[in-house]
């Protein structure tokens, strides 16, 4: 069964096992919609007892999630509190990763930023070789990652991988993630949806009372503290009132960010040299 909801679309195919479609023209930007979609998920998904697994994915074959939407339709995001007591940005992440429903990121396309930081934040994340780009490029921009990213890499990649990552705010590639730890496994384009299915429909299988239990002892073991993920948040949030910052989101918006699709590709590239005349 499919339901239609902007700016995703859920389609149950057991009751064991759902499939959300991020579906949000032209470029799936991350803005307080995209977060409102998320929230209303993780309350389906709480009422559904018989949930054992989600897989995120993308109708736009180009664009995974693209990035934090910068032109500023955020609304309160970073500043009203969610359930876990935490703002709307890092609830939500939150809550996903200590929902007992085990959550897949099957990534095709452009995925940088708090994009990145949702993939990081699921449970476990398969990329495309032919066509995944991924990054965290918010120190080209002036800023630093909020959402998780600074704490949740490192556990994953490794500390000088992580800094090489943050720091130099460049795409990576499905090999060059996969080798990194940044994703479970780069898979080649045409066999990347039959090996995440047939991984989903087994976890759906399982008796959900294991599941949630494994999950829940792996995050003991794994997951940034909430202050830590607050720190961040309240960090990035000084960061974009820098005037540095404000300079070079407004040379991105300028250039065509959020509005050419070649830009948004490649915009990563550019970040060296943005404000050279």
């Amino acid at each position: 069964m499919a339901k239609s909801a902007m700016p995703l679309r859920v389609i149950e195919e057991t009751p064991a096992y759902w499939r959300a479609v991020f579906d949000y023209p032209p470029f799936n930007v991350v803005d307080a919609t995209m977060f409102q979609g998320l929230q209303d998920l993780l309350a389906r998904m709480e009422v559904s007892p018989n949930l054992r697994v989600i897989v995120f994915e993308s109708a736009n074959h180009d664009f995974y999630l693209s990035h934090f939407d910068l032109t500023g339709k955020t609304g309160n995001i970073t500043t009203a509190v969610g359930a876990s007591g935490l703002p709307i940005l890092a609830d939500t992440f939150v809550r996903f990763t200590r929902s007992p429903v085990a959550s897949i990121a099957k990534i095709r396309g452009c995925v940088r930023g708090v994009s990145s930081e949702f993939v990081l934040a699921c449970d476990m994340r398969f990329a495309s070789r032919e066509n995944t780009l991924l990054g965290q490029p918010e120190v080209g921009v002036g800023l630093h990652p909020g959402g998780g990213g600074t704490e949740r890499l490192p556990h994953l990649v490794g500390r000088g991988r992580a800094l090489e990552i943050v720091l130099g705010a460049e795409d990576f590639d499905g090999d060059t993630a996969e080798r990194y730890g940044y994703v479970n496994r780069a898979l080649p384009e045409a066999k990347l949806d039959g090996f995440v299915d047939a991984l989903a429909r087994r976890i759906a299988s399982f008796d959900q009372r294991a599941v949630a239990a494994a999950k829940n002892l792996v995050n003991q073991g794994s997951l940034p503290s909430a202050d830590h993920l607050l720190n961040a948040l309240n960090s990035f949030q000084t960061a974009l009132t820098w005037n540095e910052t404000q300079r070079r989101i407004h040379a991105l918006l300028t250039r065509g960010l959020q509005q050419d699709s070649d830009f948004e590709r490649r915009w990563p590239a550019v970040l060296g040299t943005l404000l050279e005349t």
